[in-house]
C-alpha cells in the first residue's frame, strides 16, 4: 500500500483484502471474486495464470433480479451465488478458490457463497 487510509473501516478491509491475496498468489485454481457495494453484489471467474475474467454476474446483470425485489439483499446475493455457479459448470469449471474481497463472512456475502456450493462449485 502506497499511503495511508484515512477511514479506519477501509483501512481493515483493505488490509484483509492484502492478507488473503497474499495465499491466493500461489492456486492454479480460478478465483471466484465477490464485490459488495450497499445497493449491488457482484461475482466474477477471474483466471489465475492471465487475470482474466471469465464471466461475471452481478444484481444489475439481467435476469439475475426480477424488477420488483431488492437488489441489496441476502436472497439477491442467493440468487448471483446460483447464476454464476451455472456460469461456471457452463465453462466446466467446478473447482474454485473463494475471494471475498475484504469483506467479511457474513450475511451477503456468506449467502452468496453457500448459494454457490449448493449449485454446485466446490471451493
Amino acid at each position: 500500500m502506497a499511503g495511508k487510509i484515512a477511514n479506519e473501516k477501509v483501512r481493515r478491509r483493505v488490509s484483509r483484502k492484502v492478507r488473503v491475496a497474499k495465499t491466493m498468489r500461489f492456486t492454479d485454481r480460478v478465483a471466484l471474486t465477490v464485490y459488495r457495494s450497499n445497493k449491488h453484489i457482484y461475482a466474477q471467474l477471474i483466471e489465475p495464470v492471465t487475470g482474466r475474467t471469465l464471466t461475471s454476474v452481478s444484481t444489475r446483470t439481467s435476469g439475475v433480479v426480477d424488477g420488483g425485489t431488492s437488489t441489496g439483499g441476502v436472497e439477491a446475493a442467493k440468487k448471483v451465488g446460483t447464476a454464476i455457479a451455472e456460469r461456471a459448470r457452463e465453462r466446466q469449471i467446478e473447482k474454485v478458490v473463494f475471494d471475498r474481497n475484504g469483506f467479511l463472512y457474513h450475511g451477503r456475502v456468506k449467502a452468496l457463497a453457500e448459494a454457490a456450493r449448493e449449485a454446485g462449485l466446490q471451493f
